[in-house]
């Protein structure tokens, strides 16, 4: 009845789809796709029908429905051919239609190439897709694109190669498609890096006969303990990790080929979750466990639904290996991530909006994207907000749009066109006089949402960016640059109200000294100033005293016992008590809340609350040492508020070697940074070490993080650490 190409699709799907209505659907597609197609050819030379033919096979392995398996078969014409969406439409319906639609977008994105953006081009890919069956189609594209590509020139064969790296393959890992994701690494590697794939190859392929006998023996082995200990319903398999799961290992992580502990691995497939950790217990009875590289996934699944025990352990002759214990749902999950859920049943009513609020509920980042795109505009490429799962990388949302070019921009919730103009570049960004967003006008401050396509237009005789910009950019790169813009077109400005400063200040001292370039680079070299017009500059902003440059100039040194008092002075003056605390409860408008003294949290804390026997609500972080000791049952869910107006005491430790200078520098760096010093202690041991303990405060944890990296640049310190009481 059919062809045999045809047939080889037939022979998977039919597996599980049995309506002759949705087989002939499936059919017609393949027929119109073919006459389409008609002439066209592949550069390996085969006929292009066998290109979208082989994506549908891909997605039937994966259970996908009728409806997927024709867009997936013409997926290509409305891009290759003069078929038109509203041709697919009439012939196939809308859903069909948008499907294929979804695909032909995302395959004429261009995408930044830096790999610094390889984040923004999985988050963008995920965003674009109105349906989550237009990122599987894409995926399972380019899989059969990666296993044909020797046929394409050397250079488009690394650059797939590259963005298949960097894009598909941890999409598939983020859906769960971990069979797909081992593959599309493995081909891509053989053309990014031919020579270290070859020697992991080799590494693997000359004692395989050997590994595969280990297996063998360990396999037999767990048997037996199973039969001994009444475990009877299981299933066992063997593999060897695939080639660029060992070259990260190896390259990346810089480990030799015989230091790889899960080179071989058991899985363990059993019928319920309770014999899973049997089997752990059997294992672990009978076998060494390697400390440190046990984990349960099964009682906290990862962000894509995969669960199992994991566990490497020392065999009797001193082979290492893995074992994966998972139930067979379990499994089914592990293999196919998000399509074990969207797998097609004949018995079940399929409704679009259905299948994505099921995955929602199962995938909380894919919950967080359906909402994002009840804000996109339909007029637009069509582009939705991709958000991390909740134990992603990503604390918030991120906006996504387009140059009008196609690139794409990743930027801050809340940004605006001066966001965009600065990412593009600083000279856009200062020579910006206005904006369009889908080709109408819009104010400096509108505020850009996903799939925007902005225009800046500029002018070489603009002015350049005004003080009130600070206050509309929201990305730090944007309010980076226009400071930066600032403080030069104010250089003159800033010289003449230094350079004054300093002349009253040696009138008031009664001295008469001339200075030069000379004399700054040996005093100020330190701080980055070269020459007597930077010194003026740097003491109208208030970065270095006039009093300094004086004791300098006369060969005095500063008392610097009588700096640190005035800096706690300064720092006393700060400290201002609140009962503001910045964190929130949801459903609780005015809760009684107190921040733990133990760990004292900061905004960007992974934070949690607990309700005191006394009614109160204290915040700890989640890494407290304290946390262990704390009722499970009285821990509640808490999180920071969007804008806190205060600042919050953070605890430091210090060690570093014991200098006349090393209090003062350290001083010097906090003060540098404009963060108070609330306390601060000192001790030398005999070692010559000194360890300084501080309390300052901060605005969060990322100021936090950049005044411990601006310490650690003293070259007297060791150490920088976050301590706790």
């Amino acid at each position: 009845m059919y062809d045999s190409l045809f047939q080889s699709l037939y022979d998977v799907f039919n597996n599980y789809i049995h309506l002759e209505e949705d087989i002939e659907l499936i059919y017609r597609a393949y027929l119109f796709s073919r006459e389409k197609h008609q002439g066209q050819m592949r550069r390996s030379g085969e006929p292009y029908i066998t290109h979208p033919v082989a994506v549908a096979i891909i997605l039937a392995h994966l259970g996908a429905g009728p409806n997927t398996l024709a867009a997936a078969l013409l997926h290509d014409v409305v891009e290759d051919t003069e078929v038109t969406f509203d041709d697919l439409t009439k012939l196939f319906g809308e859903d069909i239609a948008t499907l294929v639609d979804g695909v032909t977008k995302l395959s004429k994105l261009a995408f930044i190439t830096e790999p610094s953006q390889a984040d923004n081009h999985q988050k963008m890919l995920i965003a674009m897709a109105k349906d989550i069956r237009v990122i599987l189609i894409k995926i399972a594209d380019r899989l059969h694109n990666i296993r044909t590509l020797e046929s394409m020139p050397s250079d488009r064969q690394v650059r797939i190669a590259q963005e298949t790296l960097e894009i598909y393959a941890p999409i598939a890992h983020k859906l769960g498609l971990f069979v797909i994701k081992a593959e599309l690494e493995d081909r891509s590697l053989k053309y990014t890096e031919p020579n270290r794939y070859f020697e992991v190859s080799r590494l693997i392929q000359s004692k395989k006969d050997e590994r595969e006998k280990n297996i063998e023996n360990i396999i037999e082995n767990i048997n037996e303990l199973f039969a001994e200990n009444g475990l009877h319903s299981y299933e066992i398999k063997g593999r060897i990790k695939n080639i660029f799961s060992i070259y990260k290992k190896m390259y990346v992580n810089e480990r030799s080929f015989e230091d790889i502990y899960d080179l071989l691995a058991i899985r363990v497939i059993v019928d319920k979750v309770e014999e899973c950790y049997q089997a752990l217990g059997i294992i672990h009875a009978n076998f060494t466990p390697i400390p440190r590289r046990f984990k349960d996934y099964i009682a906290v699944p990862k962000p894509n639904l995969y669960q199992s025990l994991h566990t490497t352990v020392l065999s009797n002759d001193g082979t290492l290996f893995e074992v994966q214990i998972r139930t067979k749902q379990m499994d089914e999950v592990a293999e196919m991530g998000v399509a074990a859920h969207w797998a097609y049943k004949e018995n079940k009513v399929y409704s679009k909006e259905k299948e994505q609020f099921e995955i929602a509920q199962k995938f909380k980042w894919y919950g967080e994207l359906l909402k994002m795109s009840e804000d996109v505009d339909d007029s637009t490429v069509g582009s939705k907000e991709f958000v991390e799962s909740v134990k992603g990388d990503i604390l918030g949302a991120n906006v996504y749009v387009f140059t009008p070019k196609g690139e794409v921009i990743e930027l801050p919730k809340g940004a605006t066109p001066i966001d965009f103009a600065y990412r593009i570049h600083s000279d856009v960004g200062n020579k910006m006089v206005g904006a369009s967003v889908n080709n109408k006008i819009v104010t400096l401050d509108y505020e850009l949402k996903t799939g925007d396509i902005i225009t800046v237009r500029t002018s070489k005789n603009s002015f350049g960016p005004s003080d009130s910009w600070l206050k509309i950019a929201k990305s730090n790169h944007a309010r980076h640059k226009i400071k930066a813009f600032l403080n030069k077109r104010n250089a003159d400005t800033l010289l003449l109200q230094g350079k004054d400063i300093l002349e009253r200040e040696l009138s008031t001292q009664k001295l008469v000294t001339d200075f030069n370039d000379e004399f700054v680079k040996k005093n100020f070299s330190k701080q980055a100033i070269k020459s007597v017009d930077d010194l003026y500059i740097e003491i109208a902003k208030n970065n270095i005293s006039a009093k300094t440059i004086a004791a300098k100039l006369t060969g005095q040194e500063i008392d610097k016992d009588f700096y640190l008092h005035k800096q706690m002075e300064k720092a006393t003056r700060n400290l201002k008590a609140t009962s503001e605390t910045g964190v929130i409860v949801e459903g609780l408008t005015n809760p009684q809340i107190k921040l733990a003294n133990c760990c004292l949290p900061i905004p960007g804390d992974e934070i949690m609350g607990y309700v005191s026997k006394q009614g109160g609500l204290v915040v700890h972080t989640t890494n407290c040492p304290n946390n262990s000791s704390l009722d499970l049952s009285r821990k509640i869910e808490v999180y920071w508020a969007e804008k806190i107006d205060r600042k919050f005491p953070a605890l430091l430790k210090i060690v570093g070697r014991s200098t006349p200078n090393f209090l003062f520098s350290v001083v010097t760096a906090i003060n540098a940074s404009n963060v108070p010093v609330a306390e601060m202690n000192s001790q030398a041991t005999q070692s010559l070490e000194t360890t300084v303990r501080l309390k300052i405060l901060v605005e969060n944890l990322p100021q936090l993080e950049k005044l411990i990296v601006n310490i650690k640049k003293i070259s007297d310190v060791y150490s920088v650490e976050r301590d706790y009481r």
